[in-house]
């Protein structure tokens, strides 16, 4: 005799959708031309029925590979033009992309390279989370750049570790290598966490020994299997023409980033495994059905963030405010014909109040 099915509980209305996970190269450092290309991407998502597209890591305009390859005074020109190169937020690149999700109804993560509005030196390596509705739902600025990537960006903080509500269900984001820190992830599940954005690039200037591939599927397999959540992880692919702008006539170099196993994207289950086939290397875009009522029997056995855990022994606290440069304890003296500035006028902001998306044309 069949067992009887449980009665319909809470369980019932967990969303189930389907994600896509892009894996593309930058139209490289173009933001212009990348953001076409990004539109172009959530489009064709969209039309196949994805719900939540998640893009690479610094997808708007590029990864400083300079930073691996070259010594920091012949990488410093490179910096320059990305510098010039880089996403403001608020900003057009920002509006177009807002307006892409709501014209076509997606939750969207996508990495970019995000200019400080008060230093010419401080680029932030930046995941923004953008809801259906168009609204700038997050700004999660990298909390520590990796090795050589120090070169290039400045830290952000925690302000930026939050899960938002949405109709997809709770989504939180890392990039790279953001997803091995553990207590960063722990922040995540510990406010509810039941769909997490990994977003890569593609690493093919790493250790001889280091198969990013497998770093990839290892770390995204860990969060969805300690979490029981699902997990999309987008990576970035190498370009002929990344290829042709760095390395040149250097034969080396060419073969370097050329190097096959160096991005992988795909999308893992709560018990850590790929829901479907990953793509590695190639460009293309990787679709998967998510349930997230797949989320709550495994945690009968081990919730992290629940009985599994020992909160009399183990206390995590995060600080979440947000760090800027400068605090003024009073109002400053304005210039002749402005108006008085609020306290700490022109600092950035991790979650900056967004413009309303504009309107598509008709």
């Amino acid at each position: 005799m069949p067992m009887p099915k449980p009665p319909a509980g809470p369980g019932e209305d967990l969303p189930r959708f389907t994600a896509a996970a892009v894996q593309a190269a930058p139209v490289y450092l173009d933001p212009a031309a990348t953001v076409d290309k990004a539109v172009a991407l959530i489009a064709e998502a969209a039309a196949n029925g994805a719900r939540l597209v998640v893009f690479p890591e610094v997808f708007v305009p590029g990864y400083p590979y300079w930073n691996w390859t070259m010594n920091p005074v012949q990488g410093s020109p490179w910096f320059e033009r990305l510098q010039r190169a880089c996403v403001d937020i608020p900003g057009p690149h920002v509006d177009a992309l807002r307006a892409a999700a709501r014209l076509h109804g997606v939750v969207l993560v996508i990495g970019v390279n995000e200019r400080a509005p008060h230093s010419l030196g401080v680029l932030y390596n930046t995941l923004l989370t953008i809801g259906p509705d168009g609204e700038l739902l997050g700004v999660h600025r990298k909390m520590v750049p990796t090795w050589a990537e120090k070169l290039t960006w400045t830290g952000g903080d925690g302000s930026s570790l939050v899960v938002h509500p949405t109709p997809i269900g709770p989504l939180g984001a890392l990039a790279c290598g953001e997803n091995t820190n553990t207590l960063a992830r722990f922040t995540l599940l510990a406010q509810g966490e039941l769909v997490h954005a990994s977003c890569y690039i593609a690493l093919p200037v790493a250790p001889a020994d280091y198969d990013m591939a497998d770093a990839i599927a290892v770390r995204t397999a860990a969060h969805s299997f300690e979490g029981k959540v699902f997990s999309v992880v987008a990576c970035s692919t190498i370009s002929p023409e990344i290829v042709d702008a760095l390395a040149g006539d250097d034969e080396e170099l060419r073969e370097q980033f050329t190097r096959p196993r160096s991005a992988l994207s795909g999308i893992f289950g709560p018990d850590g495994r790929p829901v479907t086939e990953p793509l590695v290397d190639d460009e293309g875009i990787v679709y998967a059905e998510i349930d997230l009522a797949r989320c709550i029997q495994p945690r009968q056995m081990h919730d992290i963030t629940g009985h599994y855990n020992r909160f009399d022994i183990f206390r995590l606290e995060v600080d979440n405010r947000p760090r800027t440069p400068v605090t003024f304890t009073a109002p400053t003296a304005p210039a002749a014909g402005t108006a008085t500035p609020a306290a700490g006028a022109g600092i950035a902001t991790p979650i900056p109040a967004p413009a309303p998306a504009p309107e598509e044309d008709a």
